[in-house]
């Protein structure tokens, strides 16, 4: 069945049409996905087939960054941004401490890009972050694309069918020089092929999975050029020498339990502060997403996950051992100097 890309899907009446829960009926919390894209990219449409799908769950669907008021009967919450929405300002909402109760999780963030803009969104400066031109030492222009891209746990590649194997291939290896953490999928009018664990319960920040440890050192750069693709087959004529947002890595060896509160303190100035400690690394950085596992001589680990300067140093899930080996910290961000920062988090821990 075709949609229509515009027409919104059937939304949950926040307003009170939905069945209310108790207060102690509530045992379960709810899994939060944010969906994101630029207008156009299939979101609507993508959630629609959710909505129609066959997998046994109730769904509510909010748009356009509303909050829940009430309470209701459903165990899964799609929420819908705007296509110019900045999805780590929403994130954080939903990131809350077991402490204060919260009834939801966030468990990921999926971000649509269609197939054949999604390289001119990437470079069109019409499409800056709002405020971006207060950053000009951060690097070149980053644009909208960029952050939705940069922030995702999923990334699907919609409308594939409206380019050429070649240029598929272009956008993937652009995406993956942006963030290299998140799971590409490639899809024709927004239908995919399973939900869970593709769309739906991804638990993108209550593990640290297989695909982050291979994550090895520094990934692809981003750059912004309008002649880059114009020109690919001419690529050796344009170097890639200004850096947007990137995938860097931190090994990590084994620590002390007690050197946990140094990670803690040295996490603290980098993502709160916007400071490396101990360093002469003085220019202006982003964090957009961090992850990582933490590995201690006593045998457990700590995990860490993050979006913007919130961020969590837990217990993984589960009662097993931490695997033996290196740890490592991952960051998405922008202006992301590795050997400085990977120098600065060494004295850290000393």
């Amino acid at each position: 069945m075709d949609f229509d890309d515009d027409v919104p899907p059937e939304l949950v009446d926040t307003a009170g049409q939905v069945q209310q829960l108790d207060e102690e009926e509530i045992t379960v919390k709810v899994p939060i996905t944010i969906v994101t894209g630029y207008l156009g990219a299939g979101k609507t449409t993508l959630l629609n087939y959710i909505l129609t799908a066959q997998h046994g769950k109730k769904i509510a669907v909010i748009m356009n960054e509303s909050l829940m008021e009430k309470k209701g009967a459903f165990d899964y919450i799609l929420l819908e941004t705007t296509g110019l929405a900045d999805p780590g300002n929403i994130a954080p909402l939903f990131w809350v401490d077991d402490g204060l109760g919260s009834t939801i999780y966030l468990d990921g963030i999926v971000t649509l890009v269609d197939a054949k803009n999604v390289l001119r969104s990437l470079d069109d400066p019409a499409g800056k972050v709002e405020g971006d031109e207060d950053h000009h030492d951060h690097g070149p222009l980053m644009t909208t694309a960029h952050v939705q891209i940069s922030h995702a746990d999923v990334i699907v590649i919609n409308k594939s069918d409206l380019v050429t194997e070649d240029e598929l291939q272009q956008v993937k290896a652009r995406i993956q020089s942006i963030n290299s953490l998140a799971k590409l999928h490639t899809t024709e009018k927004s239908v995919v092929p399973q939900l869970e664990g593709f769309l739906l319960d991804l638990h993108a920040y209550d593990q640290f999975n297989e695909a982050d440890e291979r994550l090895k050192g520094h990934s692809h750069l981003d750059s912004v050029s309008t002649l880059q693709h114009a020109c690919l087959s001419n690529a050796t004529e344009y170097q890639l020498t200004t850096q947007t947002i990137s995938t860097m890595s931190i090994p990590v060896p084994p620590l002390d339990p007690a050197k946990i509160q140094d990670v803690d303190r040295w996490l603290r100035s980098v993502l709160w502060d916007g400071e490396l400690p101990g360093g002469e690394f003085n220019e202006s950085f982003e964090i957009h997403r961090s992850k990582g596992r933490i590995v201690l001589n006593d045998g457990t680990a700590k995990m860490l996950q993050g979006v913007r300067e919130v961020f969590e140093l837990s217990d993984p899930p589960g009662t097993r051992e931490a695997q033996p080996g290196q740890g490592k910290i991952i960051f998405i961000g922008r202006n992301l100097a590795e050997e400085e920062f990977a120098q600065s988090f060494n004295q850290s821990i000393q």
